[in-house]
């Protein structure tokens, strides 16, 4: 059962657009995100998930805003170098936990790595992102 809660909040927090932007890198657009998790002991891989987030002007002026947009969420030692972003977010509330992550952009498309504890586990999520266009 605790597994379980694990996999539901795991697939809740991956549903989130939790990225970073390197200053000017990211253009406002419609975006597909494919997420992949590893969490040590489970007996099997979890499928990649697909989503798509329409980012607005707003979101990638703040940088924070695309890391996470959950209230009960704060990114603390967000640093910029180049292309790479690195930071580091402790939230509380159901999604409780202390995650670190980094973001490489190119052109159109990045991929972002993160590590999280929540819940006594540890685990590891990859994004790779591409936009796909204008929002409708």
């Amino acid at each position: 059962m605790k597994t379980a809660r694990i996999i539901v909040a795991l697939l809740l927090t991956a549903s989130l657009p939790t990225v970073s932007l390197a200053a000017g890198e990211m253009k406002e657009g419609l975006w597909e995100l494919t997420t992949s998790m590893e969490l040590p002991g489970m007996p099997m891989k979890m499928p990649p998930q697909v989503a798509k987030h329409c980012y607005t002007r707003e979101e990638v002026s703040d940088q924070k805003k695309v890391i996470s947009r959950d209230k009960e969420c704060t990114v603390t030692d967000f640093t910029t170098t180049g292309n790479k972003v690195t930071w580091k977010m402790t939230c509380t509330g159901k999604n409780a936990g202390t995650f670190s992550g980094e973001t490489v952009f190119k052109a159109d498309s990045y991929v972002s790595n993160m590590k999280m504890q929540t819940q006594g586990q540890n685990m590891t999520m990859k994004v790779n992102a591409k936009r796909l266009g204008n929002c409708k």
